[in-house]
C-alpha cells in the first residue's frame, strides 16, 4: 500500500523547525560579532582621552557606547545561557562556540571597562557645559535634591560616571562568571592565548 507523501506545507514546517536552531546560532553570531565590533570601538576611543581630541562630546559618546555594549552583553548572554543550561540539566554535553566567543569578549570588555575608570579617575572634563541644555545622567536626582535642601546643586558628572563605571563592571564581571560556569574546562583554563584564537576565528568567520 502506497504511503502519502507529505503536503509541501507539511514539509516545509518541518523544515523550518530544523532551521530554527541554527537560524538562531546564527543570529547570536551576529550579535556576539556586533559586540566584538563596540568593543574595538569603545578601545579606540578610550586613546583620545587626554590627547587633543579629548572634548565633552567624545566623553558623552564613550560613555552611550559604554552602556549600549553592556545591555548588548546582557541580551546576548539571555539567549546562550538558557540554552546551554537546560541540555546540560538533562546530561546532554553541550558544544557552544558561541558560548566560548561570547565569554572571551565579555572578558575584553570588562578590561577596557576598568580602563576607562582609571583614565575618567586620572583625566577628568568638565561637563557643565555640555550638560547645560540637557538632562543629564543624574537630573531627577539633582532636582529632587535640590527641592529638599533648597539649594542649588551643581552635579558632578565625573564621579557619577565613576559610579555608573563600577556599577557595570559589577554586572560585566557577574555575567562572566555565569559564562564559566557553563565554559569546557579547557577553554576556561586556558587564557589569552585561547581567547585570541577565537577573536580571530571571530573576525574571519
Amino acid at each position: 500500500m502506497m504511503t502519502d507523501s507529505p503536503t509541501p506545507s507539511t514539509s516545509r514546517h518541518h523544515d523550518d523547525k530544523c532551521d530554527k536552531p541554527e537560524k538562531t546560532d546564527r543570529t547570536v553570531f551576529l550579535q556576539i560579532q556586533d559586540i566584538n565590533s563596540q568593543v574595538a570601538q569603545f578601545r579606540d576611543l578610550l586613546i583620545n582621552i587626554g590627547q587633543p581630541r579629548d572634548c565633552p562630546e567624545l566623553r558623552e559618546k564613550i560613555r552611550r557606547l559604554r552602556r549600549n555594549c553592556v545591555e548588548a552583553c546582557k541580551s546576548t548572554s539571555q539567549l546562550v545561557l538558557p540554552h546551554v543550561q537546560s541540555a546540560m540539566d538533562v546530561g546532554i554535553p553541550v558544544d557552544s562556540p558561541n558560548l566560548v566567543l561570547l565569554f572571551y569578549v565579555v572578558q575584553l570588555f570588562l578590561r577596557e571597562l576598568h580602563k576607562s575608570k582609571n583614565l575618567i579617575r586620572i583625566v577628568p572634563m568638565d561637563m557643565s557645559g555640555y550638560y547645560e541644555s540637557r538632562a543629564g545622567p543624574s537630573y531627577i536626582g539633582n532636582v529632587v535634591s535640590q527641592i529638599l535642601l533648597c539649594k542649588q546643586i551643581r552635579p558632578d558628572f565625573n564621579e557619577e560616571e565613576l559610579c555608573s563605571i563600577r556599577k557595570d563592571s559589577e554586572e560585566i564581571g557577574q555575567l562572566i562568571s555565569e559564562l564559566q560556569e557553563f565554559m569546557p574546562q579547557s577553554e576556561a583554563d586556558t587564557g589569552t592565548i585561547s581567547s585570541i584564537s577565537w577573536l580571530v576565528s571571530l573576525e574571519t568567520f
